[in-house]
């Protein structure tokens, strides 16, 4: 069960997450309506911070090609988009690999995009990602899975909830971000005992799945 915080924005989160064994880091691009987005130049310093196992995914809300070409020249592992994948993407010579991700309302889109190989796995989220909210995980029981792409789980999971959802789906990664920050004074970032609770939840819920 591999595990991924998105969102970061400081650099002292990257060692929350060596310290933790995550498997994956998020970082918020191109998109201001949200709380967490980040400047590509920013996400350098923390990057730098990351255990070289970490893979770094590049978070994208329909995104155009000019970003696209800047976070892989970037040197993000992965880019994760939300939205449309922008026409020509999969023209590019030295493109990275695709985790498309939806929410219930766009679902029905799910089947055209399982059809284009490239993409290298898929995000389930809540009807409004970034929301912090859980959603019903029966509506992803019937979804034909394929072994060869990551089944990605996210939408307001914590450490109280996070088992249950492993139990209930058996995704192969889930993905936290607000489940482990605090907020207080108008400040927000991930908090190093939510993630070390976090992480200790899956690793338990994962090994009782096995």
């Amino acid at each position: 069960m591999k595990i991924k915080i998105c969102g970061l924005t400081r650099v002292c989160e990257a060692e929350y997450l060596n310290k933790n064994g995550v498997d994956m880091a998020g970082f918020v691009l191109f998109y201001e309506k949200s709380k967490r987005n980040i400047g590509i130049d920013d996400t350098r310093a923390i990057r730098g911070e990351l255990d070289d196992r970490i893979q770094t995914v590049a978070v994208t809300v329909s995104p155009n090609l000019d970003q696209v070409r800047d976070i892989i020249s970037s040197g993000f592992d992965l880019i994760q988009i939300h939205g449309r994948i922008p026409e020509g993407y999969f023209d590019i010579k030295d493109r990275i690999p695709v985790i498309k991700a939806f929410n219930l309302k766009d679902m029905d889109t799910y089947a055209d995009h399982q059809k284009i190989r490239d993409i290298a796995g898929f995000v389930f989220d809540a009807e409004s990602p970034g929301s912090g909210k859980t959603f019903d995980y029966n509506r992803l029981l019937d979804i034909e899975r394929d072994e060869n792409r990551l089944f990605i789980l996210s939408g307001g999971l914590n450490a109280d909830n996070v088992g249950f959802a492993i139990r209930s789906v058996r995704p192969d990664v889930v993905d936290v971000s607000s489940g482990v920050e605090y907020e207080e004074a108008g400040r927000r970032g991930k908090d190093p005992v939510r993630i070390a609770s976090f992480v200790r939840a899956v690793r338990e819920a994962g090994s009782e799945t096995i």
